[in-house]
């Protein structure tokens, strides 16, 4: 029975890679390179605070960053999507001896923007124009810096509506608005043209120009951000109501041209460590990179997902740690390319951490750390479950930037009070991830890399080696103190 379902699946696979090759060939579809940011150095904290502002959730240890309130995260994710959420997000006024920082300060918006670590180009209209874009399976918008943005971007490339023959603006007075924990937004007008990615081109596509953004948004590099994730959470209105509009791969499945078997995108994500001038990270629309598949001996592992909160949210209802089973019966995770960590419950982060010697919990730094001598033979073996298959984090991905001198901060954190896993680069660079949309089921192979490099890197970590504050070197600009915040929080405890 068993060997006659292999046959039937491997036999599914041929046909599908098939279609695939003559939709490659007809349409001339290539890979989209994933370029790491060149200006970005990680920052431990500042991406573990990213994903509380994404998600809303609040830490299960004491933490110097925290919510004010909590929400209902289910209502809201249908409603409006994860950009609006949230409440205030504070650092807390700890007396303690280690956090020179007494005063509660807003969360600066360049840490809640977009945790995504590349970029990647498309073409809009006719001609095309240009634009880098962070690409998040976590939202489903696709928003870019118009030309008529009230603030300038630092790079050249915007989209300029104007110069395109094929854009079109919204007949229905469509807006949108992304605002963020301390009060920073983006926002404008929507429009529709056709978009290209990969070499597929994708019409009548919603293209939301941010006509209005706040200074913070000017430092990055990305020109904007194209949402991989369900309409459901997609931000635009209506005259103030809500009107969702399909993401770009939602329309490439309802255009006629785009065969069943396509009806997907892939990622595959690398170490830069060892060569940061090799970029080898890709994207992939409308075809599955069939050597990567078989260089992993295996086929691909499928599970169902369930998107009813716009997410590629699936079970995972096991872990291991060196082989050792650690209970999370009941367990899903979301597959996310906008977080940078991974993010679990306490049952597994304890269990991982309780295999690292010398590893400890930092109020100061918020999250686990690990000793900058630590080997990669230390390091235990962490696997965690996509549907009924786990797959391992490789060694490297569990140290993620260095915290300090002689720490790393893990790339493996607590989830808090989220009741799912998030699963973001530091388990997607283990796997090549097959987000095939058109069967609303996830797809994944081993991805593992031969050289596993844990050597702490010397003087260029981030934060600036030896600082005692994690958001030294990293400031975009000065973070104003917020007088209502500090007073509504004086009495408050950690959630």
């Amino acid at each position: 029975m068993c060997l006659f379902f292999r046959n039937a699946s491997s036999v599914a696979m041929d046909s599908m890679y098939q279609v695939q090759s003559q939709l490659r060939q007809d349409r001339g579809l290539h890979k989209v390179q994933a370029v790491r940011k060149s200006g970005r150095k990680l920052d431990g904290t500042k991406a573990y605070v990213s994903a509380m502002a994404r998600y809303g959730f609040n830490p299960t240890e004491e933490s110097r960053f925290f919510h004010l309130k909590k929400t209902d995260l289910t209502k809201e994710f249908q409603r409006r999507g994860y950009t609006r959420h949230w409440e205030q997000l504070v650092r807390a006024p700890q007396e303690r001896p280690d956090d020179p920082q007494k005063d509660n300060e807003p969360v600066p918006a360049e840490d809640q923007q977009y945790d995504t670590q590349y970029l990647c180009e498309i073409g809009i209209g006719t001609p095309q124009q240009k634009v880098k874009l962070d690409f998040d399976t976590g939202s489903a918008d696709l928003w870019v810096r118009s030309k008529d943005s009230s603030l300038l971007h630092k790079a050249d490339k915007k989209f300029d509506p104007k110069k395109s023959e094929t854009f079109q603006e919204s007949k229905t007075d469509q807006t949108w608005k992304i605002q963020y924990g301390d009060g920073s937004t983006a926002s404008g007008t929507v429009g529709t043209d056709r978009i290209t990615v990969g070499g597929l081109q994708i019409k009548n596509q919603a293209i939301e120009l941010a006509t209005k953004v706040s200074s913070a948004f000017s430092s990055g590099e990305a020109d904007g951000l194209l949402g991989l994730a369900f309409s459901t959470i997609n931000t635009i209105e209506s005259n103030g109501k809500p009107d969702p509009q399909p993401t770009p791969v939602e329309n490439m499945i309802s255009q006629d041209d785009i065969p069943k078997d396509a009806e997907l995108f892939t990622s595959a994500f690398y170490s830069a460590r060892d060569d940061k001038s090799a970029e080898k990270s890709f994207y992939t629309f409308g075809w599955v990179d069939e050597d990567l598949v078989k260089s992993s001996g295996q086929e691909i592992a499928w599970t169902p997902i369930d998107n009813s909160e716009g997410f590629w949210k699936f079970p995972s209802e096991s872990a291991a740690v060196n082989g050792e089973n650690v209970p999370v019966d009941g367990n899903t995770a979301i597959a996310d390319t906008g977080t940078t960590l991974a993010l679990v419950s306490d049952t597994v982060c304890k269990a991982l951490y309780a295999k690292i010697p010398g590893s400890k919990y930092s109020y100061r730094y918020q999250g686990y750390l690990i000793p900058s001598t630590i080997t990669a033979d230390q390091l235990p073996q962490l696997s965690v479950a996509v549907g009924g298959k786990q797959f391992i984090i490789q060694k490297e991905d569990l140290l993620l930037a260095p915290a300090d001198d002689d720490h790393w901060y893990g790339g493996v954190q607590s989830r808090g009070t989220m009741p799912f896993d998030i699963l973001g680069d530091t388990f997607l660079k283990s796997i090549y991830a097959i987000w095939d949309q058109g069967n609303n089921r996830f797809g994944a192979v081993p991805k593992i890399e031969v050289n596993q490099n844990t050597v702490f890197p010397a003087g260029d970590g981030s934060p600036e080696a030896g600082s005692p504050d994690p958001d030294a070197g990293n400031k975009v600009g000065e973070i104003s103190p917020v007088e209502q915040v500090r007073d509504a929080v004086k009495n408050v405890q950690i959630l």
